[in-house]
Formats: structure tokens, C-alpha cells, sequence
């Protein structure tokens, strides 16, 4: 909703229809609850049968079934990792209980993943539990291919009128929210940029420090929660465990700096980083945000080669 409001404020008094970059493409597909798509799988053989849309593990492996469907289930936990919830709910009522009382519903990015999980299902003596994969229906999907969930339909849309409605406006007049089109029709239109860039390429704090201030203008800075999902956003597509951020240590004070030259007020630490500072200018360390579980930073080595983030403010 905050990127509606963005939206409103842009566009005010260019028409009552802008094109948005929302279109209908008919694919289905499974993904995570949090919105990450699914590119570690681990189904059962014969499995998914296509007829289901919510998945569960049994003996390390995956099974869709009908989301109406109780078990137990298990969610992410900010600060505990992974907890299992010695409850029987339909899989809806268990992400909403994750995102209630938790994160999210889990998600498996890997094979020591999946067998952390099947560790904890057999520890509390259960067969199966839901985990947080589910078949997108959904037909509509973002021009970037961005996986994101949220929907601003005006009531009665989208409803395909005459049957080739395949593209999305968003009505000034009904305070932004929208319709499907079809695609034939001449609207002004939104661009979109994003300000983070994802560096694939490994370098160590002081190699990307010198990149993004040659090539963008610096290493990202977190200065806010928003910021922070922006980030959390941008570091699912990493290939490195961690992603280094602007954060350097100020010894003589014992405190962290952004590069920008700000102190810390929002703060995300995951716990035991962050807090002191011991032994500072032996061995230098940098900031880092994680790139899985619930993405909070952490104090590395600046010699450690990492995937990075640059901010572009041009």
C-alpha cells in the first residue's frame, strides 16, 4: 500500500487511467508464503498430481494437498529459527497464524534446509506438516517479474470484459484502484526504478565499497524498516549467504556508521552481532545483511567475498 500511495502522489492530475506494469499471463506456478519463488524443490515421485495447491512434507519429501486439508505446521521465527506449532489448522489459518505470532510460514531454500525441517516434524513425533509452498492461481503477474502478492482490484475487477482484458490500470478517480483493460488501449503510463542494485559479482567490503562509488554513488545505507524490506526484497536474487551493506565500525566510540557518514537509529541485528566491539582494528570488520531466513545483519570479516548492494541516486 505504501507503493499505492507513491503512486497516487505521481501521477495527480495526468488522467483518470494510468497503465500499471500488472498483466494477466495464465501461467501457474508454486511459490513461498513470503512471497519468494520456489527454486529448490524436493516433491515426492508423482508428485505435485496438479490437482491440489498447498504442499506439506512427509519423510524429507513434498506432497500437494487441499489447502482444507489440518496438520501441523511450522514457521519462522525472527529470533528462535524454526518453530513447530503442535496444532491442526488448514494451511490459510497457518500462515495467518505464523504472520500473527511469527514471520511467515517456512520456506526450504536448500537441502540442509529440508532436512532441518524433517529433523524437527520427527523430534515432536508427527508424520507430515504443512510448510509455506503454495500453487500460485493467481493469473496475473508484475512486467519486472517481481513476486509479490498484493492486489488493489476495484470491486467487480478484474472481470475480462469481452473476453481479452489482459492488462491493468490504475482509476484515479477510484482512488487508484484497478481494473483490467485490454491491452490495445492508449494510457499514459508509470516507469519504474529501482535504487538498489544487486551486485552478483563477490568482492571483499573495501573492493565493493570502491565499485559502487565508481560505478553508482555508494554502498546501500539502511536508514529505516522501509528501507530494510527494500532490501530484503533485492538480497533474495544473491548467491552468497550474506550481502555486504555500508556499515563500518567507529572503534574509538565502540558504535557502527553508515558510509553515508549517519550513526545507527533503526537497527536489525541478528542477535550477537552488532552489540560490541572487541578487538575493532585487529581484525577489521563490516556489515552484512543475511540473504535467507529472516535477513537481519551481521558482522563479517571485510576480507570475506560477498555479493553486494549499491545505491544509485542519479
Amino acid at each position: 500500500m505504501n507503493d499505492m500511495n507513491e503512486l497516487k502522489k505521481s501521477v495527480n492530475g495526468v488522467g483518470q487511467y494510468v497503465w500499471i506494469g500488472l498483466k494477466k499471463t495464465g501461467v501457474d506456478k508454486w511459490q513461498w508464503s513470503s512471497g519468494e519463488p520456489a527454486l529448490y524443490l524436493n516433491w515426492k515421485p508423482g508428485q505435485p498430481e496438479g490437482r491440489d495447491y498447498c504442499a506439506m512434507m512427509r519423510n524429507g519429501l513434498w506432497e500437494d494437498l487441499p489447502c482444507s486439508d489440518n496438520r501441523n505446521f511450522i514457521c519462522n521465527n525472527r529470533n528462535t529459527g524454526l518453530v513447530f506449532v503442535n496444532q491442526m489448522m488448514n494451511w490459510r489459518d497457518a500462515q495467518s497464524y505464523c504472520r500473527q505470532n511469527h514471520i511467515d510460514l517456512v520456506g526450504v531454500r536448500n537441502q540442509d534446509e529440508n532436512q532441518q525441517i524433517q529433523k524437527i516434524i520427527n523430534d515432536n513425533h508427527r508424520s507430515d506438516a504443512w510448510i509455506g509452498l503454495f500453487r500460485v492461481r493467481d493469473p496475473w503477474q508484475w512486467s519486472d517479474q517481481s513476486n509479490s502478492s498484493f492486489r488493489y482490484w476495484r470491486s467487480g475487477e478484474p472481470d475480462n470484459g469481452k473476453g481479452r482484458e489482459n492488462c491493468t490500470i490504475s482509476n484515479q478517480i477510484a482512488r487508484g484502484q484497478w481494473a483490467d483493460f485490454s491491452c490495445m488501449n492508449q494510457y499514459p503510463f508509470v516507469c519504474h526504478e529501482d535504487k538498489l542494485i544487486l551486485i552478483t559479482e563477490t568482492l571483499t567490503w573495501p573492493e565493493a565499497l570502491r565499485h559502487c562509488r565508481q560505478n553508482y554513488t555508494d554502498l546501500v545505507s539502511v536508514h529505516s524498516e522501509e528501507m530494510q524490506r527494500r532490501v530484503m526484497n533485492v538480497v533474495k536474487r544473491a548467491s552468497t549467504e550474506a550481502v555486504w551493506l555500508g556499515l563500518q565500525p567507529y572503534c574509538s566510540m565502540n558504535m557502527w556508521f553508515w558510509v553515508s557518514g549517519e550513526i545507527l537509529c533503526y537497527q536489525n541485528w541478528a542477535p550477537g552481532n552488532g552489540t560490541t566491539l572487541e578487538n575493532c582494528s585487529l581484525e577489521e570488520r563490516k556489515g552484512a545483511v543475511q540473504s535467507g531466513g529472516d535477513q537481519r545483519w551481521i558482522s563479517l570479516p571485510e576480507t570475506h567475498k560477498l555479493n553486494f548492494i549499491c545505491k544509485n541516486d542519479e
